[in-house]
């Protein structure tokens, strides 16, 4: 059986505009967009894990919103199940450290980019949630 891998991210939303992050180049999907979050560790609930993830990689504090989805796709490396939420920055601004690149996208312009396959339905329901 594959390793199973329970993840969440957060869609965080400033003016209008949505934080996209480009993984690095070491590690499982290199260079592919996500939505900036990580592993829940025992004991945690998926928004503490999300607020600690984004002070871990982004060294600011975000505020978690409503749940978005929870999809899982497979990979080579294992089964990834991830749930994403909407968040709102409440002090710093992201900074990169783990990641390659940062960018802040309208929501119609989300399919330009090249997105991690668990990634992808949430990209679709935001573009949705925001043309609507």
């Amino acid at each position: 059986m594959k390793k199973q891998i329970v993840v969440v991210g957060a869609v965080i939303v400033r003016e209008g505009s949505i934080l996209c992050a480009r993984r690095g180049p070491a590690g499982a999907l290199p260079g592919m967009w996500e939505f900036p979050g990580g592993k829940i560790e025992a004991g945690e609930t998926p928004p503490e894990a999300l607020r600690r993830e984004i002070e871990e990689e982004l060294d600011c504090a975000i505020e978690v919103g409503e749940p978005i989805t929870t999809t899982s796709h497979e990979y080579d490396f294992g089964v990834v199940t991830l749930t994403t939420y909407y968040a709102t920055l409440v002090a710093g601004q992201p900074t990169t450290s783990e990641h390659a690149e940062l960018r802040w996208l309208a929501p119609s312009e989300l399919p330009t980019l090249e997105w991690a396959p668990a990634d992808i339905p949430a990209v679709e329901l935001i573009r949705a949630g925001f043309a609507a």
